[in-house]
């Protein structure tokens, strides 16, 4: 029993470390835990449109589209950029597909 805890105690940590990265709560890390990442340093050199693809895969449905600008935020910010609001990312997206999505 003491192992699952310890299980459950290392997640709960992951968690809380991923929910200090700007834009990510309780939920995003958990989508990112399901992706392999830990840490910012884990995201370096993924791509969000990538990423995005990969968890509607693992999940088999298809995610709203701020999901993907979620993780252009974080991928980002884990490459040394000023935190920005995850919305600052939909207007770039929005631009890229001409409005679709």
């Amino acid at each position: 029993m003491a192992r699952v805890q310890a299980t459950a105690d290392q997640h709960a940590e992951v968690v809380s470390r991923l929910c200090r990265i700007p834009n990510v709560g309780p939920a995003m890390a958990e989508d990112l835990l399901r992706l392999g990442i830990e840490s910012l340093e884990d995201a370096r050199g993924r791509d969000p449109d990538a990423l995005y693809e990969e968890l509607c895969a693992l999940e088999g449905v298809r995610h709203d589209p701020c999901v993907r600008d979620v993780f252009a935020a974080v991928l980002d910010f884990a490459h040394g950029a000023p935190a920005q609001p995850w919305w600052i990312y939909s207007r770039e997206r929005k631009s890229r597909t001409n409005g679709r999505g």
